[in-house]
């Protein structure tokens, strides 16, 4: 699956949240990463500033870690990834695992990106983690 080169109308998530239609969970979560440089890392990641960003140090892959406390439904996980700013640093795959652990992740989702240029949507439908 690709996504679109640009964000649909109407799937704007700080719209959307401001509508009551979307309500933002990552704070309910822990996050980890495979590798960050100093300075680029979960704080970055999850800032509501686009102008900052995670950067990953070490080998491939790079891989960016959600874990909920207690199973909690997650309809749609929107990223922001803009192939102009970061070229060869992009995003090119994206792959959403649900599970009680890391060892029995399930992989329900895979999205190839080709040079996004706004939001992805990563996933829909109603999934626990």
């Amino acid at each position: 699956m690709t996504t679109p080169n640009k964000t649909p109308p109407g799937t704007d998530p700080e719209q959307l949240e401001k509508t009551g239609t979307v309500r933002e969970i990552g704070s309910q979560a822990v996050w980890s990463l495979s590798s960050c440089k100093p300075g680029f890392g979960v704080d970055q990641l999850r800032a509501d500033n686009l102008e900052t960003y995670w950067q990953s140090d070490g080998s491939q892959p790079h891989l960016g870690n959600i874990q909920f406390r207690r199973k909690t439904t997650v309809k749609t996980l929107y990223i922001y990834a803009d192939y102009k700013s970061d070229e060869s640093y992009t995003l090119s795959k994206i792959s959403a695992k649900v599970g009680n652990n890391f060892h029995n992740l399930q992989e329900i989702r895979q999205l190839e990106l080709v040079e996004p240029s706004a939001i992805c949507v990563a996933g829909r439908g109603g999934s626990h983690l």
